[in-house]
């Protein structure tokens, strides 16, 4: 797990952190978890402005990079310059590639390359670990 081996520009104790998330948000972020398809309000949101880290408010992706991937949790496909950090995960007996905030480590979703175009990737993030600001 990424955030037991490295150490973040942000960095809370396990305490700091549920105090800080929701138990729904501490069990995706912190614990790798995954929201229901289809539960976040987010996932509609169609406003310009940008998706932040509920974990420490960096800002992960721009509103002009999000689609409808018909997935049920919201879909980009290019996050902000380093903004987030790709890991292979083997978890789950599937390969796939974790996508965590860079800042504080916090598992956002994963990232899958059946994108639309100019990425052809579709970085696939929970809701639930994501805070909208308008613009």
């Amino acid at each position: 797990m990424a955030t037991a081996q490295k150490t973040y520009p942000v960095t809370r104790t396990d305490e700091e952190w549920r105090r800080l998330l929701t138990p729904e948000q501490y069990a995706v972020m912190r614990g790798h978890g995954t929201e229901r398809p289809g539960s976040c309000a987010l996932l509609h949101e169609e406003r310009e402005g940008s998706f932040a880290c509920v974990g420490c408010d960096q800002v992960l992706f721009a509103s002009g990079k999000k689609f409808e991937s018909g997935t049920g949790w919201p879909s980009f496909d290019t996050p902000a310059p380093g903004a987030v950090e790709e890991i292979r995960d083997t978890s789950h007996g599937m390969i796939r590639v974790e996508v965590n905030c860079s800042r504080c480590g916090s598992h956002l979703g994963h990232v899958f390359p059946d994108g639309p175009p100019p990425t052809g990737l579709r970085y696939c993030i929970n809701g639930v670990a994501l805070d909208f600001k308008p613009n």
